[in-house]
């Protein structure tokens, strides 16, 4: 089995990318990704995954191809998010309201789902509308960012009536100023910050294209973009995800599942106890695989 075929195979089985990607349907889509096509160290087509131009045209290609988005565009200094590793947390999540609904994933306009950190490119609601049909609310600290998701749900009739965009308009919040006093959401999902700082932020980038070609290089691009604050929060994702869960206690009432991504290990012990001190009642850490990275989402509930 290739390297490619191993980091896929650990994909949600429901996945629409768990296999190698046809990338011969993908630039007859794209003519732009064609140009990006070029054989990887095991001599297969693929493309330079250390170009953040070339990741945006494939992920691009994939939307459109899989999910039928025709018109997926957003500023190039924005994250360009991997289609595959933000569908798998879409899948996760519905399989966890299955197991409230009698092992059925429900389906529809009955489930409500609050995504913070919409970001630019709208991703989580994208997937999430196309695969289960769900009703999102995207909140961002960003107004450009929100004009960006906004826009390309007025693009794209299979969104529209789907997604609401909201501004959170205190950076020191969370669900505070976005949630409404008796709304009720089944379940909310976070991609937080990473890095606490913009040097951090560099070295991992450093890092990661190392990884991906075998070359050190000083002031890398990032390969997937990214502004400050959609990968930068004093303190990187612990102390943000210490803060949602502070702030979830006052949403109890509201919310069935709250749910984040934790990509550091050896945060998650802080983070149960976090739990244990707001009284959570159950408490969920479902792995995700996905390329060379292993992550994990981590739920709760009151």
């Amino acid at each position: 089995m290739s390297s490619e075929n191993q980091k896929k195979s650990r994909l949600h089985p429901r996945n629409k990318n768990k296999n190698k990607y046809d990338l011969k349907a993908l630039t007859t889509i794209s003519r732009d990704l064609k140009s990006f096509i070029q054989p990887n160290k095991y001599g297969m087509e693929s493309i330079d995954f250390s170009d953040a131009r070339a990741v945006k045209s494939l992920n691009t290609a994939i939307l459109n191809h899989y999910y039928g988005i025709k018109f997926w565009n957003f500023p190039a200094q924005n994250l360009t998010p991997p289609i595959p590793g933000r569908a798998d947390y879409i899948h996760h999540i519905a399989d966890l309201l299955a197991e409230g609904n009698s092992g059925t994933t429900p389906q529809g306009d009955q489930i409500t789902c609050l995504d913070i950190g919409v970001g630019a490119s709208c991703i989580y609601p994208i997937i999430g509308v196309i695969e289960y049909g769900w009703n999102f609310i995207g909140a961002d600290v960003d107004p450009k960012s929100i004009a960006s998701s906004e826009n390309i749900i007025k693009e794209n009739p299979s969104l529209k009536g789907k997604i609401e965009c909201r501004l959170q308009t205190n950076p020191k919040n969370i669900f505070f100023g976005i949630m409404e006093k008796d709304e009720k959401i089944d379940i909310t999902i976070c991609n937080p910050p990473f890095h606490s700082s913009k040097e951090e932020a560099l070295k991992g980038t450093r890092r990661k294209v190392k990884n991906l070609t075998g070359k050190n290089t000083k002031s890398p691009q990032l390969n997937f973009a990214g502004v400050s604050n959609e990968l930068i929060f004093k303190g990187g994702e612990y102390v943000f995800i210490h803060n949602m869960i502070k702030e979830s206690k006052a949403f109890a009432k509201n919310v069935t599942w709250f749910t984040t991504l934790v990509s550091k290990q050896s945060n998650l012990k802080g983070l149960h106890n976090a739990l244990i001190k707001v009284g959570a009642k159950e408490v969920k850490e479902i792995p995700m695989g996905t390329g060379n990275k292993i992550t994990r989402v981590l739920a709760w509930r009151y």
